[in-house]
């Protein structure tokens, strides 16, 4: 009797994992869309008097619609995100999640722009970063679990093959502790991305700049979905290109200083 309970156990999961794209997804709460958000990571989520803010914000409320449901964000510390999703304790991943080949491997994503990365330093430049190749011997603070502490490491392992100065890599549990660090003089440098960076020079000129160029440009942010998940990655799709076609995505684009050359549509 076991065996068999078990047998129909496995056979339901292998349906739900191959189910049509056509079909309703499961949800964690009927009648919403529960999505883990990490809100420390303007302009993309953020806190803003009490309040939940943001191009994925707004996005998320407009994908929900579509889908018929309410949004439902449960913030965390981005390195808790995948987790939770691998989980069941969210549905989705929605919180400008850089699309790399160790993230696929957990889990799947709609992508829905595309994005750069900036060094941030403090105004005047006092550490003399021109660009990552002057980062050897120097700090640098990147959120943890975050694409840019990947960068780092690879600054890291470059100086290291060089023979030069280690760079010291300081992880912190979110963007605006990373700018704390630099703004204290703790870190020479740190990574963001590009509509990030320009965010906090704009909010702070006399505090931060911009260094160098930017760089890995190009690079992929998407909505993530549990592996196999077909139903819900079809029912975000299809979300996502309601959002295109009705203007919704190029209006909250330009709201959050988004240039419409980082989309994807």
């Amino acid at each position: 009797m076991l065996k068999t309970i078990l047998a129909l156990t496995l056979f339901t999961a292998a349906l739900g994992a191959a189910a049509p794209a056509g079909a309703q997804p499961a949800l964690l709460a009927p009648g919403k869309l529960t999505y883990g958000v990490a809100a420390t990571f303007a302009p993309f989520e953020y806190t803003k008097d009490g309040k939940l803010v943001g191009l994925d914000i707004e996005l998320g409320d407009a994908i929900a619609a579509k889908m018929g449901l309410a949004p439902a964000p449960l913030t965390m510390e981005f390195a808790g995100l995948i987790p939770a999703l691998q989980g069941g304790r969210i549905d989705i991943i929605n919180s400008g999640m850089y699309i790399n080949a160790k993230r696929e491997e957990a889990v799947e994503f709609v992508p829905y722009l595309k994005i750069g990365n900036q060094i941030v330093v403090r105004k005047g430049n006092p550490a003399k970063i021109g660009s990552r190749a002057d980062l050897c011997g120097k700090r640098v603070a990147v959120t943890l679990g975050g694409i840019e502490e990947t960068y780092a490491r690879q600054d890291a392992a470059k100086c290291k093959e060089a023979g030069k100065p280690d760079v010291t890599i300081l992880t912190l549990p979110t963007a605006q502790d990373s700018a704390l660090s630099l703004r204290q003089g703790r870190a020479d440098a740190l990574f963001d991305a590009t509509p990030g960076a320009i965010k906090l020079t704009e909010e702070l000129p006399d505090v931060f700049e911009i260094a160098g160029p930017s760089f890995e440009d190009g690079t992929r942010i998407g909505i993530a979905v549990r592996k196999g998940d077909a139903a819900m990655k079809a029912a975000i799709e299809k979300a996502v290109q309601a959002v295109v076609a009705d203007g919704t995505y190029a209006k909250v684009m330009e709201k959050y200083g988004f240039p419409a050359s980082l989309s994807l549509f």
